[in-house]
């Protein structure tokens, strides 16, 4: 039996909410950040799109994890660390082969990650440890998508090798052959612009479990569930399955009326971030168009562009980097299911730079609350 509450319910807004953290700074970083003045993602100071010109995925890397581009004796050094770690343990190949065909690739490479982690006997917890993990990571997370990728489809494994790069290699081990150059040059662009973006929703999930003093692979696997979401890592691949469900540049209007009738979210579009429009958007646009003249794909660049202008006239919201880079995926060959795991290999650089520098300077991050809740009441 229960009875009335014994005193009334408290008031909304006693405290100011702000839902999803929004607005809300919690900590500093150095890693990365959006400059109001040039609306530019900056990497360490870099603006992105520079990087994504003229750097290597392994360039990056050591901007992110160290806070400068490398000079040639440190680049040479990560390449070579990198190259010797691809090769996963017999282990993780079994778990990886084991698991169901159905499981969402997302789920694979959580799966693959904890596996990982459990072989690490080490308990030290040393920034140079964790870099050292970080590097492994980096190397290993390729070589599970591309696994899993061809075991869908009922190939055999190809294995990794160690005179192609970080970009090479992974596009070596999914599709079995060298890249062509334009793949391989639109590819490692994505790599470069999903590589980081400051405290996103997967990296904030990082830095908390960190924040606990855990392990860096379980805060990589917290980050792979947060990606995982469609409002998140997601979003690349329902911007696929969109201009599929579109069809033809011709019948565009229609769906996006009636899409916008019934209130449905239209992914690839907004950030809450930009106010200006996604400042990664035009260097993946460019790494699109070469694709799309390569592979001679003009039906799909026409939905893709008639959806943008629909939404723009019709919402003014601008595309952000799932809106390009999905169909950027698709042109190179891979599955649309693929998508958020390329999004994770891309990230893991951005994760790890955060898990490194939050345990450098940690504080247990433990938000509160507005309880809106029924007062005290008793039986």
């Amino acid at each position: 039996m229960t009875s009335t509450p014994t005193e009334p319910r408290p008031a909304a807004g006693e405290h100011r909410v702000a839902r999803g953290l929004a607005g809300v700074v919690v900590d500093t970083t150095a890693v990365s950040h959006v400059d109001p003045a040039s609306n530019s993602l900056l990497y360490r100071g870099y603006p992105v799109q520079e990087l994504a010109r003229d750097c290597a995925v392994e360039e990056v890397a050591w901007l992110l994890w160290h806070g400068e581009l490398p000079d040639p004796a440190e680049l040479e050094g990560l390449a070579h660390l990198e190259r010797s770690e691809r090769f996963l343990s017999p282990l993780v190949e079994a778990t990886v082969d084991a698991l169901p065909r159905s499981a969402h690739p997302m789920d694979v490479l959580r799966t693959a990650v904890s596996v990982i982690g459990s072989e690490d006997a080490g308990r030290d917890s040393s920034a140079e440890a964790d870099l050292a993990r970080s590097v492994r990571l980096f190397a290993q997370l390729p070589t599970v998508v591309a696994r899993d990728r061809r075991r869908r489809l009922g190939l055999g494994p190809v294995p990794p090798r160690d005179d192609l790069d970080h970009a090479a290699n992974l596009l070596w081990m999914t599709f079995g052959e060298a890249p062509d150059p334009v793949v391989h040059d639109a590819f490692q662009v994505s790599m470069v612009l999903y590589a980081e973006h400051s405290f996103n929703a997967s990296t904030f999930t990082a830095r908390v479990v960190t924040s606990t003093l855990s392990d860096l692979y379980s805060s990589v696997v917290a980050a792979i569930g947060a990606l995982k979401g469609p409002l998140h890592g997601g979003a690349n691949e329902a911007v696929m399955e969109t201009l599929a469900e579109i069809g033809s540049a011709a019948g565009t209007e229609e769906w996006l009326e009636r899409a916008l009738g019934e209130r449905r979210k239209i992914m690839g579009f907004g950030h809450r971030v930009y106010k200006h429009g996604d400042s990664r958007v035009p260097t993946m646009r460019e790494a699109l168009d070469r694709l799309v003249e390569h592979t001679g794909r003009q039906d799909l660049l026409e939905r893709y562009e008639a959806l943008e202008r629909g939404m723009t006239a019709r919402t003014g919201i601008l595309p952000n980097l799932d809106y390009p880079a999905g169909p950027a995926y698709h042109l190179m060959g891979f599955e649309t299911e693929t998508f958020t795991p390329l999004f994770a290999v891309s990230r893991i650089m951005g994760w790890t730079a955060h898990v490194l520098e939050q345990r450098a300077d940690n504080a247990l991050i433990r938000p509160l609350s507005e309880y809106v809740g029924p007062g005290e009441r008793h039986r």
